[in-house]
C-alpha cells in the first residue's frame, strides 16, 4: 500500500501575515483559503514543484505558533535557493554542513560554516524561519540515495 504525506500543518499567530510571507516571499502557490465562520480558517499553499502541501489558519491546530521545526524544503543548489530567497527579503542562513557530515543535529548545534567539503548530497544545509518562527532548512540534495 502507497502512502504519500499529502499536507504539514503549522502553527501560526497571524494568518494573513503567514499567508503573505509565504505566498510573496516564498512564492508557494496559494491553493485554497477558506473562511469557513468564526475562528476557523484553512489556508492551504504549496512549494513549488512539491506534491506535498503547507495548511495554516484559524482552529488547525492546537500547537503554538512558531512550534513547527525540522520541515525541509529540498533543493538543487542551496546556495542559489539561499540567494534567491533572501532577494525576496527572507532572512536566510549561509550554508552549513553539519560537524558529523551526516545529517544535521537539532538546532543550531553541530553547525559548520560552509557547504559540505565534498558538496555530498543530502550534506548542505541553509535555514531560515517564518514570522511566527517556524523552523525551515533548505536541503541540498543533487543524487537521490538508492531506492528513494
Amino acid at each position: 500500500m502507497d502512502m504519500k504525506l499529502e499536507v504539514v500543518v503549522i502553527p501560526v499567530s497571524d494568518v494573513d501575515k503567514a499567508k503573505d510571507f509565504y505566498v510573496e516571499k516564498l512564492g508557494f502557490r496559494l491553493d485554497a483559503d477558506f473562511p469557513i465562520d468564526d475562528g476557523y480558517r484553512i489556508v492551504q499553499v504549496t512549494p513549488p514543484g512539491s506534491a506535498c502541501s503547507v495548511i495554516f489558519g484559524d482552529g488547525v491546530t492546537h500547537a503554538p505558533a512558531g512550534s513547527a521545526r525540522g520541515l525541509h524544503l529540498i533543493v538543487s543548489d542551496v546556495e542559489q535557493a539561499g540567494a534567491e530567497l533572501a532577494g525576496r527579503g527572507v532572512d536566510v542562513s549561509g550554508p552549513f554542513h553539519d560537524v558529523t557530515g551526516a545529517f544535521h543535529h537539532a538546532g543550531e548545534a553541530g553547525r559548520v560554516p560552509g557547504l559540505h567539503p565534498e558538496r555530498a548530497s543530502y550534506g548542505s544545509f541553509a535555514s531560515f524561519a517564518d514570522p511566527d518562527g517556524n523552523d525551515w532548512i533548505l536541503q541540498e540534495i543533487t543524487e537521490r540515495a538508492p531506492g528513494r
